[in-house]
């Protein structure tokens, strides 16, 4: 029996096109920089840089400290001068950002209906970014933080997905077993890998994304409606 429902956030819970969102948080981030000395484009390809860094990491070090080698590697003195100001970024200038992403009431709906059946919930949102910088999200999504045992953020989290192990790590901070656990998202090759672990998955196809365009008809899958059907059905 499910008791435990992962979700992802981005294009999941909170509706996202990535090419938007993704412009107008470099071009804030950017502005904010600039006193530094920063440029858009180096800045811009520091920030990939340093989530790559987190992609890789290894379980060794949390991703923050993956992300700031990256990034203290490639700007130097600068990055270490502009630490503070970054960090404060997230907390004060990137709610900003906000208009690049969409509104689907439907998530609250469902989480709520979801908490109300007794399931633990987990916010799997690959922690790529800062725990302010998540907040903001959940808060865009219509959702609090309490709606959630676990919130993955680059400061509490060792892997990246689509890591095995960044679930594996989940399941050892809740003490759930796979089996007993369900992973709701709409990336193909970041959330579905989870099945791997004997998890349950389930493809919410408002955006779907399969960059290595996988055969997706051997998952479950379908809007909010077809995952509460879903849940009905295994939770029994």
């Amino acid at each position: 029996m499910i008791k435990t429902v992962l979700f992802d956030l981005d294009g999941t819970l909170l509706p996202m096109d990535q090419k938007k969102f993704v412009k107008a948080y470099f071009g804030s981030l950017a502005k904010r920089l600039a006193p530094y000395g920063f440029e858009p484009e180096a800045l811009s390809a520091g920030i990939w840089a340093g989530m790559a860094a987190m992609v890789k990491n290894n379980g060794e070090v949390l991703n923050e400290v993956r992300w700031w080698e990256s990034f203290d590697a490639g700007f130097g003195e600068k990055a270490i001068k502009s630490r503070d100001e970054l960090e404060a970024y997230y907390k004060e200038d990137f709610g900003g950002v906000r208009p690049s992403c969409g509104y689907n009431p439907q998530a609250k709906e469902v989480i709520e209906a979801l908490k109300a059946r007794g399931l633990r919930l987990v916010l799997a949102t690959n922690p790529v970014f800062p725990k302010a910088a998540t907040e903001h999200r959940i808060g865009w999504a219509g959702l609090e933080k309490s709606d959630f045992e676990l919130i993955t953020t680059y400061d509490n989290s060792h892997y990246c997905k689509p890591n095995p192990d960044y679930y594996r790590e989940i399941l050892a901070k809740i003490g759930a077993s796979a089996e007993e656990c369900l992973m709701v998202g709409n990336d193909v090759d970041e959330d579905m890998i989870a099945e791997t672990l004997g998890m349950k998955v389930f493809l919410l196809t408002y955006d779907v994304l399969n960059k290595h365009e996988k055969d997706t008809s051997v998952y479950r899958q379908g809007g909010f409606s077809e995952l509460m059907e879903y849940v009905e059905q295994i939770c029994i």
